[in-house]
């Protein structure tokens, strides 16, 4: 398993110490006008999936509140994408 840096830490802290897998990231985009997701591809296809009630298959993941608040004020210029891990 990958060793964790400091930003991947201090989003864990901010969603309650739940154990996650880093499948992307999430910056604001040069005019500041909208959001930039950046997903690594083999991270994704690696995910756990659900399947709803018409057959679609989606991919949970999760973004700290309070860390994607501090990209879009500017205190930040990247925050991650995550799946928790049961």
């Amino acid at each position: 398993m990958p060793t964790k840096n400091k930003e991947q830490e201090m989003n864990e802290e901010e969603a309650g110490a739940a154990t996650s897998t880093l499948v992307g990231y999430v910056r604001r985009s040069g005019a500041g006008g909208a959001l930039k997701v950046s997903i690594d591809a083999e991270a994704i296809q690696a995910c756990s999936t659900y399947t709803t009630s018409d057959g679609r298959a989606y991919v949970p993941l999760v973004i700290s509140l309070r860390a994607l608040q501090r990209v879009l004020d500017g205190e930040r210029a990247v925050t991650t994408i995550s799946q928790l891990v049961d």
